[in-house]
């Protein structure tokens, strides 16, 4: 812990000697950032694979490094922009005074990055930090310890450890480094971690920004295209075997639509990955949560469907009906390849499921009544929606990204990441009206206090 708190004064040391990087030095940085995945992709492939047991290299080009090719080009087609200046109208009485915010570098932020997209989560909210002109210290996670280590690797090579600096190690050590008194902490993963890094940062009133997950609906109207919708959601569903925050978490249809659902469901997963391996459960862990998920709601009554003919190894794909919502599959988010059917009366009725449950990461909606979709939209809270597919808005670099309440606090991507790990400072330089400086600023309400300043107030009301 004493070796954690040098390595964050030195840090900090460094960020105070460039305390406003220029946009030449930031836009470097990201760039840097670029030049090795480009250089490595390859080997970044492989380990990743090598820490999943398997996870096809075209789901990890696609969900993570061109997500941070996307997230760099964006950034340095629009941070001159960001950052300048921002003129604040000022009230007639203080004219003419000048205001206006400036956005300046928190200092140091701390990431914590999950493993289920390791590359991705790592180096998309790093991009965002430098581009603000902060300085960076990275902790991957350990459940992904050949892609953090190798990562590490990396970032070493192409960064001096006081630009953006690298911490792997256990569980400890991530505890140890989310109760550091940073400028800005930033992490990713399960709404229960979240909770004890808020705690911790609370200590040093660390300002935190908690990107977690939840139960994500998918909603299925009454005038849906059933086939389409099933073969959105399975790929939502299947993308790194369901191992994604915003992945659907359980479906939202009308009674009649069920079985005819559940057909283009096992249609589309038969289509999709009949020949495509899936990627692997992280872990053993993983996989016999799955398991032990998927059984207890059995147990208490839901009926299994497998969606993929039983595989050799690993656990196969799987929807359920008549689930309980006492289940622990109804209670806690499932990050994995089994997606439970609710029916509900109508869409009023599914409206009403996601409003008395926590409210999700991302929502889904498939159908095509604009008046119907105006009520989800209005009725409903959900850190981002996607309509008639899924996970697509998390690519659109101009939306920002993130949860509200359980599934989150704050967001990124685009100007919003350059925003979260900025200060927005406010400036007012006071001038006097025809350069006197008796018509200057608070010259005229200054004691002692007579008719002039009550004048004054009567004039200002």
């Amino acid at each position: 812990m004493n070796a954690l708190h040098l390595q964050l004064e030195d840090l900090k040391k460094a960020y105070q000697h460039d305390a406003n990087p220029s946009y030449e030095v930031r836009k470097e940085r990201i760039l840097r950032v670029v030049q090795m995945i480009d250089r490595y992709e390859d080997n970044l492939c492989k380990v990743v694979q090598a820490d999943f047991g398997y996870r096809h290299p075209v789901e990890t080009r696609l969900a993570e490094l061109n997500m941070v090719r996307q997230a760099a080009k964006h950034t340095i087609k629009h941070l001159r922009e960001w950052m300048r200046p921002q003129l604040a109208e000022v009230p007639w009485h203080l004219r003419p005074s000048r205001a206006w915010t400036q956005a300046q570098a928190k200092g140091v932020v701390g990431i914590v990055s999950p493993w289920n997209y390791p590359i991705q989560l790592a180096l998309v909210p790093a991009i965002a930090a430098l581009a603000a002109g902060n300085r960076v210290w990275l902790k991957p996670s350990e459940r992904s310890p050949r892609t953090s280590g190798y990562l590490a690797t990396l970032i070493n090579e192409f960064f001096h450890p006081l630009e953006f600096s690298v911490t792997t190690g256990d569980a400890q050590v991530a505890r140890d480094f989310v109760s550091l008194p940073f400028d800005h902490l930033f992490f990713t993963g399960s709404t229960a971690v979240g909770k004890m890094v808020m705690r911790a940062a609370a200590d040093h009133l660390t300002p935190v920004t908690l990107e977690l997950g939840g139960k994500s609906p998918a909603m299925i109207a009454s005038d849906a295209d059933i086939e389409d919708a099933a073969r959105r959601i399975a790929y939502g569903k299947l993308l790194n075997n369901g191992q994604t925050c915003i992945a659907p978490d359980y479906v939202l249809l009308q009674s009649a639509q069920k079985e005819h659902f559940l057909k283009a469901l096992h249609t589309a997963v038969r289509e999709l990955y009949g020949k495509t391996e899936l990627t692997q459960a992280i872990d053993a862990r993983q996989q016999e949560r799955w398991e032990q998920l998927t059984q207890e709601a059995v147990s208490k009554g839901a009926q299994r469907h497998e969606l993929l003919d039983p595989l050799a190894t690993g656990f196969t794909p799987c929807a359920l009906t008549q689930v309980p919502h006492n289940s622990l599959i109804m209670q806690e988010e499932i990050f994995g390849p089994i997606l439970p059917i609710i029916e509900v009366a109508d869409s009023a009725a599914a409206i009403e499921y996601v409003q008395n449950h926590e409210r999700p990461l991302a929502l889904y909606w498939f159908g095509k009544n604009k008046k119907q979709l105006q009520t989800v939209l209005e009725q409903t809270h959900s850190g981002g929606v996607a309509i008639n597919d899924t996970l697509l808005h998390i690519t659109v670099e101009n939306l920002p990204f993130g949860g509200i309440g359980p599934s989150g606090m704050g967001a990124y991507h685009g100007k919003s990441g350059f925003d979260t790990f900025s200060h927005q400072k406010s400036v007012l330089h006071v001038k006097g009206y025809l350069g006197i400086k008796a018509w200057m600023g608070t010259r005229l309400a200054h004691p002692p206090y007579g008719k002039t300043v009550e004048r004054l107030i009567r004039w200002l009301s």
